[in-house]
């Protein structure tokens, strides 16, 4: 099946394009030969963006560190300068 089309092609069969992007999945279209947009069903786009957690739920859901964890930090001198 075919799921790119060229702009001109997408224009004129659109429905089509709809139609696929609900049956078979995304569609992709070209501008100039370049992968410009996607066609996909709005429950895809749903899925897409509701399933990312906010920033704060992304943060708390990260691995802690145990007490035991110590950090440690490198006791180098400064590199020496010449004027």
């Amino acid at each position: 099946m075919n799921t790119t089309w060229k702009l001109q092609d997408a224009k004129a069969k659109f429905s089509k394009i709809v139609d696929d992007a609900l049956k078979i999945g995304p569609q992709f279209v070209t501008r100039r030969g370049r992968k410009a947009v996607v066609v996909i069903s709005a429950e895809e786009y749903e899925n897409l963006v509701s399933n990312k957690p906010s920033f704060k739920e992304f943060l708390l859901s990260c691995p802690k560190m145990g007490e035991e964890f110590d950090i440690k930090r490198q006791q180098d001198l400064p590199r020496s300068i010449e004027f």
